[in-house]
């Protein structure tokens, strides 16, 4: 079985092809350029260094969210049309258990933090157990003080991931000290690797969907939203 993941719920873009045995290719971007502009070229030319075709490929996959609005509905659209003209089934995987499984191994525990703005970051904490992640908190919207007192019911070390530890590093450090370990560089952001690598291991269970049920998770509401809804109450509707 073939998958291709496609990861744009940051600033990165990530495209990456698994078997059952191993990765075949996999680009990764970071610059910040227009999703919608370099999404599809970084599909084909994953494909051509695997030396295959799209109608190869047996599942899409795609990072689902939480992560940039904008980024998310890029790669869900892509992903949902993809399926669609091949008929080929879909997984949706969240953008927190990607970035979970790039420490896969880790001892101790796992917390992926996705800088959020607002003053929040969008996380969840895990434990890799049994050859596999083990989530053991809900998905959230949090501030990093919020998301250190979750953190604290448990005494052993915390390994952080995610564009969230570049901009709250040392907050985490100041209030954790020798507990927190970061994710170096490498492994610090997000993969269409750890994405595909998940959607296999769901695909294999038959757990995937038909392309019209994948939607996007945003967790919180846009602020263009929350500004409607504001306006909405103050008007009296």
């Amino acid at each position: 079985m073939k998958v291709l993941a496609v990861e744009t719920s940051s600033a990165v873009i990530s495209v990456a092809v698994v078997d059952e045995h191993r990765l075949l290719a996999e680009y990764i971007l970071n610059q910040e350029r227009n999703h919608s502009q370099k999404l599809m070229p970084a599909v084909e030319q994953v494909l051509e260094d695997a030396s295959l075709a799209l109608g190869d490929i047996d599942v899409f996959a795609v990072a689902c969210g939480p992560g940039s609005f904008t980024g998310l509905r890029i790669g869900v659209a892509t992903v949902k049309g993809l399926a669609q003209a091949l008929k080929k089934p879909v997984v949706g995987v969240p953008t927190l258990d990607g970035l979970a499984f790039n420490l896969a191994c880790a001892q101790g525990l796992i917390c992926p933090i996705m800088d959020a703005r607002r003053a929040q970051v969008y996380t969840s904490v895990y434990r890799w157990s049994r050859g596999g992640l083990e989530r053991l908190e809900e998905y959230l919207a949090v501030s990093v003080e919020k998301l250190i007192e979750v953190l604290n019911r448990w005494d052993e070390p915390v390994h952080f991931c995610g564009d969230g530890i570049f901009a709250y590093r040392s907050v985490i450090e100041e209030r954790m000290g020798s507990r927190a370990v970061f994710a170096p560089p490498t492994h610090a952001l997000q993969r269409a690797s750890s994405i595909a690598w998940l959607a296999l291991e769901r695909a294999l269970a038959g757990d995937t969907q038909n392309y019209w049920e994948l939607q996007p998770f945003y967790l919180r509401k846009s602020q263009a939203e929350q500004r409607f809804e504001k306006r909405s109450k103050e008007a009296g509707c």
